[in-house]
């Protein structure tokens, strides 16, 4: 069932459920989450087998306030702390020491858990309601099965799990794609999922060289959307270079196989059963468009899904990273 997420009874009704160890589709900005008390592991286990989602797949635990990340996690580096005041509430999870006995089922049963604030109205302030009642954070991962390409509004939400889920409808999502994920437990900021934010930007914020989890000996700890097929639609994905992708398009029939293309680049095709989408040439637009488009395609009925390479930039990290797991 998707209500409003606006008014202070639907926030009562949803609280009321995530009291009583249930779960809800929530809004944030960058895509809607499938929530429960983060520190019940029974609800817990629910997200785990709705999604179809592996218990050793960690969830992220979703705050009011940074100042929740102390009942959570038994230390913050100095470095984390300056990521917080730079980017909380925002689309930054950091990954911290867990305090012992806390959020297990949602850590995936690691000492590590990950941790964000997100700005969205309708989460904000259900997080501040779950707080008052006793609900610490909300363990909240895509509300998708596992694996399927993440939802950006409240109707693609339903569509996954249908009308006994309650849904608090906040709008689409602003941004689009997941957040960035930072692993802040050994000793230097090491990015293990990129999202809107740079890693510049990042740097700049907290003073340190972020590094690749692939450059360093010590094995990262294991966090949400980092697996390497993820994010999929039904329709295989193909990424390809402009000319490529024309070559492709110059060899289909008039009657070819449905495909659905998402490009920047003007392409030419004598097929009648292609859908073609304008990729933008800016990467938060493209970000924001991205899971929107790979789901219209599959309503469409689209057999492939051919998508041009974004550019090798800071900027489109986030976006080449969903396409890349996607096409795996």
């Amino acid at each position: 069932m998707v209500i409003s997420g606006h008014d202070d009874a639907s926030l009562a009704k949803a609280v009321a459920v995530l009291q009583a160890g249930g779960l809800i589709g929530l809004p944030t900005e960058t895509v809607y989450g499938l929530a429960a008390d983060a520190c019940s592991a029974q609800a817990v286990a629910k997200i785990f087998a709705a999604k179809g989602r592996p218990s050793d797949h960690p969830l992220i635990v979703h705050l009011h306030g940074a100042e929740q990340a102390r009942q959570f996690a038994h230390s913050i580096p100095a470095f984390a702390e300056r990521l917080m005041q730079a980017f909380w509430p925002g689309t930054l999870t950091l990954i911290l020491p867990r305090l012992p006995g806390i959020a297990a089922a949602s850590a995936g049963g690691q000492d590590s858990v990950g941790l964000r604030c997100p700005t969205h109205p309708v989460a904000n302030a259900l997080l501040k309601a779950c707080a008052y009642a006793g609900i610490q954070g909300l363990a909240a991962p895509s509300a998708n099965l596992f694996g399927r390409v993440s939802p950006t509004t409240a109707a693609h939400v339903q569509s996954e799990f249908g009308d006994d889920l309650l849904v608090l409808d906040g709008g689409a999502c602003a941004v689009g794609i997941e957040s960035t994920i930072v692993d802040c437990t050994r000793g230097q900021p090491v990015l293990l999922r990129p999202g809107i934010l740079t890693r510049a930007e990042i740097e700049h914020a907290c003073g340190q060289l972020v590094r690749d989890a692939a450059d360093l000996a010590q094995p990262a700890p294991r966090a949400s959307g980092t697996l390497e097929s993820h994010y999929a639609p039904n329709a295989p994905v193909r990424l390809m270079n402009a000319k490529m992708l024309q070559t492709a398009l110059d060899l289909l029939d008039t009657d070819a196989t449905a495909v659905g293309v998402w490009s920047r680049t003007a392409l030419r095709s004598r097929s009648t059963q292609l859908n073609m989408r304008r990729m933008p040439d800016d990467a938060l637009a493209a970000a924001n468009q991205l899971f929107g488009v790979l789901r219209g395609f599959d309503d469409q009925g689209c057999k492939l899904i051919w998508v041009e390479l974004p550019p090798d930039t800071p900027e489109w990290e986030g976006v080449r990273d969903r396409l890349q797991r996607a096409s795996v």
